[in-house]
């Protein structure tokens, strides 16, 4: 959980996971036009999100081509709402 939350840390990172989920798979090229950042930015970001498992990416026509992980998105909204409600749970005083 704390590589996919390290992989989330980043606005950058963020807003190639809103695109990705606006489609079904989307190239490297269209993500620099809707995110806005040069191809190299985009190409990190999206190796760090890859390595976190949240997202895949494969050849297409000699292009890469890049999706969602969904199971793993998934399972990294079950572990935040889980934590949620049981802090929600929890009487505290602090702050």
């Amino acid at each position: 959980m704390a590589t996919i939350t390290k992989a989330l840390g980043h606005p950058a990172r963020i807003a190639i996971i809103q695109e990705l989920a606006k489609n079904s798979a989307c190239q490297c090229g269209e993500l620099v036009l809707s995110v806005g950042l040069a191809q190299s930015t985009i190409s990190q970001h999206l190796k760090e999100l890859k390595n976190a498992g949240l997202i895949k990416g494969s050849l297409t026509d000699d292009r890469p081509c890049y999706c969602l992980d969904r199971e793993k998105l998934a399972e990294a909204a079950s572990f935040l709402k889980e934590t949620m409600l049981q802090a929600s749970m929890q009487v505290s005083d602090c702050c």
